[in-house]
C-alpha cells in the first residue's frame, strides 16, 4: 500500500491526516496551542508549538494507523498565511511569531507606501500595502526592535518553518510567498525592486518553488524524533487557503469556495493575473501551476460566533455539554426562529479590524439596531447574517472585476450547519456545495504531495476524481430579495462609522 501525509498548521492546531491513494482518510490528529495577545491588536504563537504539536500528530497517525512510514510516498503541507518566523543563524526562533490577523503595523504600512507608492505596490505585488502581510510585520520588528532583526539569518512563513524541522532546507512556494508582498506575483518569483525599496534582504528568504514541487527530504533527526522514514520527500504544499482549494475541488476557472473558519474567505481560480486597483481584495498565485486567485479575508468570521459563544451564550453551552452535542447546533437552532433581519439587527464583524473589502485597522465590531424587544436568539442571528454580508459584499468585487462565480463550494466549521448554509446560497444567488471528504487544506497538501511524488499524473484530473459533493443548496429567490433589503444598510454602515472608528481607535 502507498500512503500519503498532509499537514495542515493552523491558527487554533495542527491537523496531521494520513491518507490513502485514494484520498481517504487512514487516521487523523490534531493538536491545540494558545495565542499571545500582549496588547489590543497584537496576534502572536510560539513557532516551536506549531512543531510539537505536528511531531505529536504525525507519532499519533502512524501509531493509529499501524503503517510502515516506508509506505508514505510524500508529504504536503498548508498552513496558515501570512505569518513572520524569524531564525537566527542556528535556525533557532528569535521571538514569537506575529501571525495573519495582528494589526500593529499601521504606520508601516503608511511607511510602505511613502516609499514605494500604492499604485506601484498594487502593480508589482498585486495588492495594496496591507496590516495582514509579512513585509509590514518585518518592517515593524526592523523598526522596534532591531536587536531581534541584526540576528536574523532567516525568514520563513509558518508552514515552512514545519519544512525547515523535517528537512533542513530554508524554502517556500508561491501560493503562501504572494501573501508575503515581497513577490512579483505575476511573475511569480520574489520582486527585487520591492526587498531594495523596504531594504530587506533577498538572503534572508526562503528558496521558491511550485506547490507540487519536491524542496527536500524528511532528514535523521526529524525521522527519529516523527517516526518517519529518513528521505521521504516533502512538497512545496500551499497556504491554507490554496490547499484547501485543492481539497474542495477549486482548481479551475470560474470555480470558487467560501471558507468560514476564525477569518472567512472566498477564493476564485483564474487563467490570468487579475487586480483590484481599489486594493479591496487580493490576487495571489494559486497552488495549481500557471493559475493565479482573487481571494478576500474578513478577520472575524467564526470568531464572531465564537465571541458569543463564549461571552453570551453560557446557557446553551451547558446545554449542549449536557446534551453532549456542539453547542453551535443550539445556536443555529435558536437563529431559526427569528425572521430574516434578525427583527432590524445589523452585526458588523470587525472584531478585529478589518481585510476585505475595507482594509481598514480600526473598525471594530458592531451591533446596529440593538432594543430591548431583542434576545440572545437575535444576537445569534444577527452574526450569522453579518459574517455572510461580508462574505457577499467580497463576492460582489469579484464579479465586479470579471471573476464570474456561479457555483460555491462551502468548508470550514462554518460549513457543518445546513442554516447557515441556506442563507449563504440565498444571498450569493448561486448554488452552493459541500464535499464528502472534509479535510480541506490536509487533503489538498496530501494530494500536490502525491502529484510531487509521482503518485498521480495530473492535478487538476486528481481532483475531479476525488472531490465528491455531498449536499446542493440552492438560493430560495424570497430570501434572496428579502436579505437585499438589509444588505444595502449593511454596507452603508461601515461608510457611516468610517470616521468614527478612526475616533475611537484614538481615544
Amino acid at each position: 500500500m502507498e500512503y500519503l501525509l498532509g499537514i495542515d498548521i493552523g491558527t487554533s492546531g495542527t491537523k496531521t491526516v494520513l491518507f490513502d491513494v485514494d484520498a481517504n482518510t487512514i487516521s487523523s490528529k490534531t493538536g491545540e496551542y494558545p495565542l499571545y495577545q500582549e496588547q489590543n491588536g497584537w496576534a502572536e504563537q510560539k513557532p516551536d508549538d506549531w512543531w510539537e504539536a505536528t511531531v505529536a500528530g504525525i507519532k499519533s497517525v502512524i501509531r493509529e494507523s499501524k503503517v510502515d512510514p516506508r509506505e508514505i510516498k510524500g508529504i504536503g503541507l498548508s498552513g496558515q498565511m501570512h505569518g513572520l518566523v524569524m531564525l537566527d543563524s542556528k535556525g533557532n526562533p528569535l521571538r514569537k511569531s506575529i501571525i495573519w490577523c495582528d494589526q500593529r503595523t499601521g504606520n508601516e504600512v503608511e511607511d510602505m507606501n511613502r516609499i514605494l507608492t500604492p499604485e506601484k505596490l498594487i502593480d508589482i505585488t498585486a495588492n495594496p500595502a496591507l496590516t495582514g502581510f509579512t513585509a509590514a510585520k518585518i518592517l515593524w520588528v526592523k523598526k522596534n526592535e532591531p536587536e531581534i532583526y541584526s540576528q536574523c539569518a532567516h525568514i520563513l512563513l509558518p508552514k515552512d518553518y514545519i519544512r525547515y524541522k523535517l528537512t533542513g532546507e530554508f524554502a517556500t512556494e508561491v501560493s503562501d510567498a504572494s501573501g508575503m508582498q515581497l513577490m512579483d506575483v505575476s511573475k511569480r518569483n520574489w520582486s527585487d525592486e520591492v526587498l531594495d525599496a523596504l531594504g530587506i534582504n533577498r538572503e534572508l528568504l526562503g528558496k521558491m518553488y511550485e506547490s507540487p514541487d519536491i524542496t527536500g527530504e524528511v532528514h535523521k533527526e526529524a525521522a527519529a524524533e516523527t517516526g518517519l522514514a529518513a528521505g521521504t520527500i516533502v512538497v512545496g504544499g500551499a497556504g491554507d487557503n490554496p490547499a484547501a482549494a485543492i481539497g474542495t475541488g477549486i482548481v479551475s476557472e470560474g470555480s470558487a469556495f467560501t471558507t468560514i473558519g476564525t477569518s472567512g474567505v472566498v477564493y476564485a481560480i483564474s487563467d490570468k493575473v487579475a487586480i483590484d486597483k481599489k486594493g479591496r481584495v487580493h490576487t495571489l498565485c494559486a497552488s495549481v501551476p500557471g493559475k493565479w486567485t482573487v481571494m478576500s479575508c474578513t478577520q472575524g468570521a467564526g470568531l464572531s460566533l465564537q465571541w458569543l459563544r463564549n461571552n453570551v451564550c453560557s446557557s446553551e453551552v451547558a446545554e449542549a455539554k449536557e446534551k453532549a452535542i456542539d453547542p453551535y447546533e443550539i445556536m443555529t437552532e435558536m437563529a431559526a426562529q427569528t425572521p430574516i433581519g434578525a427583527d432590524r439587527l445589523i452585526y458588523l464583524p470587525y472584531l478585529m479590524g478589518e481585510r476585505s473589502p475595507h482594509p481598514d485597522p480600526d473598525c471594530r465590531g458592531t451591533f446596529f439596531g440593538l432594543s430591548a424587544i431583542h434576545e440572545r436568539k437575535h444576537l445569534i442571528r444577527a452574526v450569522l447574517e453579518g459574517v455572510a454580508y461580508s462574505q457577499l459584499e467580497c463576492v460582489d468585487v469579484f464579479r465586479e472585476m470579471g471573476v464570474n462565480i456561479n457555483k460555491m463550494m462551502i468548508c470550514g466549521g462554518g460549513a457543518r450547519s445546513d442554516f447557515w448554509r441556506q442563507m449563504f446560497a440565498d444571498m450569493y444567488q448561486c448554488p452552493v456545495s459541500t464535499i464528502k471528504a472534509e479535510q480541506g487544506g490536509a487533503l489538498g497538501a496530501a494530494i500536490l504531495a502525491g502529484v510531487g511524488a509521482g503518485v498521480y499524473k495530473d492535478l487538476e484530473e486528481t481532483c475531479k476524481k476525488f472531490i465528491i459533493k455531498k449536499s446542493i443548496h440552492e438560493p430560495v429567490k424570497a430570501n434572496s430579495a428579502e436579505y437585499q433589503k438589509y444588505y444595502k444598510l449593511y454596507k452603508e454602515l461601515y461608510i457611516t462609522l468610517f470616521d468614527s472608528y478612526k475616533k475611537l481607535a484614538e481615544l
